[in-house]
Protein backbone atom coordinates (compact mmCIF):
# COMPACT_ATOMS: atom_id res chain seq x y z
CA UNK A 1 0.00 0.00 0.00
CA UNK A 2 3.15 2.66 1.07
CA UNK A 3 4.06 1.75 -2.69
CA UNK A 4 1.05 2.58 -4.16
CA UNK A 5 0.80 6.06 -2.25
CA UNK A 6 4.48 6.96 -3.33
CA UNK A 7 3.83 6.05 -6.65
CA UNK A 8 0.13 8.58 -6.36
CA UNK A 9 2.53 11.27 -4.77
CA UNK A 10 4.60 11.00 -7.33
CA UNK A 11 2.24 10.79 -10.33
CA UNK A 12 0.05 13.56 -9.15
CA UNK A 13 2.74 16.15 -8.69
CA UNK A 14 4.95 14.47 -11.83
CA UNK A 15 1.90 15.47 -14.05
CA UNK A 16 1.19 18.53 -13.12
CA UNK A 17 4.66 20.23 -12.78
CA UNK A 18 5.50 18.20 -16.24
CA UNK A 19 2.14 19.92 -17.68
CA UNK A 20 3.20 23.29 -16.42
CA UNK A 21 6.36 23.19 -18.33
CA UNK A 22 4.37 21.54 -21.79
CA UNK A 23 2.34 24.41 -21.11
CA UNK A 24 4.95 26.99 -21.69
CA UNK A 25 6.43 25.38 -24.50
CA UNK A 26 3.19 24.99 -25.83
CA UNK A 27 2.14 28.40 -25.40
CA UNK A 28 5.86 29.84 -26.84
CA UNK A 29 4.87 27.94 -29.84
CA UNK A 30 1.73 28.47 -30.25
CA UNK A 31 1.99 32.61 -30.89
CA UNK A 32 4.22 31.56 -34.15
CA UNK A 33 1.51 29.21 -35.46
CA UNK A 34 -1.69 30.82 -34.95
CA UNK A 35 -2.65 33.84 -37.09
CA UNK A 36 -3.83 36.75 -34.87
CA UNK A 37 -3.05 37.11 -31.42
CA UNK A 38 -6.92 37.02 -30.06
CA UNK A 39 -7.46 33.67 -31.33
CA UNK A 40 -4.10 32.66 -29.72
CA UNK A 41 -5.07 34.04 -26.36
CA UNK A 42 -8.47 31.97 -26.81
CA UNK A 43 -6.82 28.81 -27.22
CA UNK A 44 -4.03 29.46 -24.63
CA UNK A 45 -6.88 30.51 -22.34
CA UNK A 46 -9.04 27.42 -23.12
CA UNK A 47 -5.83 25.30 -22.32
CA UNK A 48 -4.57 26.90 -19.37
CA UNK A 49 -8.62 26.34 -17.59
CA UNK A 50 -8.34 22.64 -18.87
CA UNK A 51 -4.42 23.13 -16.65
CA UNK A 52 -5.72 24.10 -13.86
CA UNK A 53 -7.93 21.50 -13.25
CA UNK A 54 -6.06 19.02 -13.39
CA UNK A 55 -3.81 20.65 -11.24
CA UNK A 56 -6.39 21.04 -8.36
CA UNK A 57 -7.15 17.37 -8.57
CA UNK A 58 -3.94 16.65 -8.68
CA UNK A 59 -2.81 18.42 -5.86
CA UNK A 60 -6.08 16.95 -4.04
CA UNK A 61 -5.06 13.57 -5.00
CA UNK A 62 -1.46 14.26 -3.41
CA UNK A 63 -2.89 15.61 -0.68
CA UNK A 64 -4.80 13.01 0.44
CA UNK A 65 -1.81 10.35 -0.60
CA UNK A 66 0.04 12.00 1.85
CA UNK A 67 -2.27 11.72 4.70
CA UNK A 68 -2.92 8.19 4.53
CA UNK A 69 1.26 7.17 3.48
CA UNK A 70 1.84 8.95 6.71
CA UNK A 71 -1.42 7.64 8.24
CA UNK A 72 -1.81 11.32 10.07
CA UNK A 73 -3.17 14.72 9.09
CA UNK A 74 -0.15 15.96 10.49
CA UNK A 75 1.91 14.85 7.60
CA UNK A 76 -0.13 18.04 5.71
CA UNK A 77 2.51 20.87 7.33
CA UNK A 78 5.46 18.89 6.01
CA UNK A 79 7.29 21.23 3.89
CA UNK A 80 6.59 19.59 0.36
CA UNK A 81 2.47 19.31 1.54
CA UNK A 82 2.77 23.14 2.07
CA UNK A 83 3.92 24.10 -1.11
CA UNK A 84 1.64 21.77 -2.95
CA UNK A 85 -1.49 23.97 -0.79
CA UNK A 86 0.22 27.15 -2.03
CA UNK A 87 0.09 25.49 -5.68
CA UNK A 88 -3.72 25.01 -4.83
CA UNK A 89 -3.83 28.28 -3.59
CA UNK A 90 -2.38 29.83 -6.43
CA UNK A 91 -4.16 28.26 -8.99
CA UNK A 92 -7.10 28.56 -7.98
CA UNK A 93 -6.65 32.61 -7.42
CA UNK A 94 -5.33 32.77 -11.18
CA UNK A 95 -8.15 30.62 -12.46
CA UNK A 96 -10.53 32.09 -10.46
CA UNK A 97 -9.71 35.78 -9.79
CA UNK A 98 -7.15 36.71 -11.63
CA UNK A 99 -8.41 34.90 -15.18
CA UNK A 100 -12.38 35.69 -14.42
CA UNK A 101 -11.20 39.33 -14.30
CA UNK A 102 -9.11 38.98 -17.43
CA UNK A 103 -12.17 37.22 -19.42
CA UNK A 104 -14.36 40.15 -18.45
CA UNK A 105 -11.67 42.56 -19.41
CA UNK A 106 -11.41 40.96 -22.77
CA UNK A 107 -14.99 40.66 -23.09
CA UNK A 108 -15.36 44.42 -22.60
CA UNK A 109 -12.66 45.24 -25.32
CA UNK A 110 -13.80 42.89 -28.03
CA UNK A 111 -10.04 42.64 -29.19
CA UNK A 112 -7.41 42.89 -26.56
CA UNK A 113 -4.71 43.03 -29.71
CA UNK A 114 -6.76 45.89 -31.15
CA UNK A 115 -7.11 47.53 -28.22
CA UNK A 116 -4.31 50.09 -27.88
CA UNK A 117 -1.45 49.42 -25.38
CA UNK A 118 -2.40 53.05 -23.16
CA UNK A 119 -6.10 52.24 -23.06
CA UNK A 120 -7.19 51.72 -19.35
CA UNK A 121 -9.00 48.26 -20.16
CA UNK A 122 -6.19 47.03 -21.99
CA UNK A 123 -3.44 48.24 -19.16
CA UNK A 124 -5.57 46.45 -16.83
CA UNK A 125 -5.60 43.25 -18.85
CA UNK A 126 -1.88 43.61 -19.11
CA UNK A 127 -1.38 43.93 -15.31
CA UNK A 128 -3.90 40.88 -14.62
CA UNK A 129 -1.93 38.88 -17.24
CA UNK A 130 1.52 39.97 -15.85
CA UNK A 131 -0.18 38.40 -12.23
CA UNK A 132 -0.85 35.31 -14.15
CA UNK A 133 2.52 34.76 -15.22
CA UNK A 134 3.64 35.07 -11.83
CA UNK A 135 1.26 32.79 -10.25
CA UNK A 136 1.76 29.90 -12.33
CA UNK A 137 5.73 30.45 -12.03
CA UNK A 138 4.92 30.25 -8.60
CA UNK A 139 3.32 27.23 -8.75
CA UNK A 140 5.91 25.61 -11.13
CA UNK A 141 8.81 26.70 -9.04
CA UNK A 142 6.55 25.22 -5.37
CA UNK A 143 5.59 22.02 -7.60
CA UNK A 144 9.70 21.46 -8.38
CA UNK A 145 10.72 22.24 -4.84
CA UNK A 146 7.83 19.32 -3.52
CA UNK A 147 8.99 17.33 -6.32
CA UNK A 148 12.13 17.34 -4.59
CA UNK A 149 11.53 17.02 -1.16
CA UNK A 150 9.22 13.87 -1.77
CA UNK A 151 12.02 12.37 -3.50
CA UNK A 152 14.00 12.87 -0.55
CA UNK A 153 11.42 11.81 2.16
CA UNK A 154 12.07 8.59 3.40
CA UNK A 155 9.94 6.03 3.01
CA UNK A 156 7.86 4.68 6.15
Amino acid sequence: MAATLRFLQFLSLGCWVGSIIFFIVFTAGIFSVIPTKDLTGVVVGYSLARLHMMGLVAGLVYLIATVFLEKSVAALVRPSALLVFLMIVCTTASQYGVIARMDALRAQMGSVDATPADAPLRMAFDRLHQYSVRLEMAVLLSGLVALFLTARQKSS
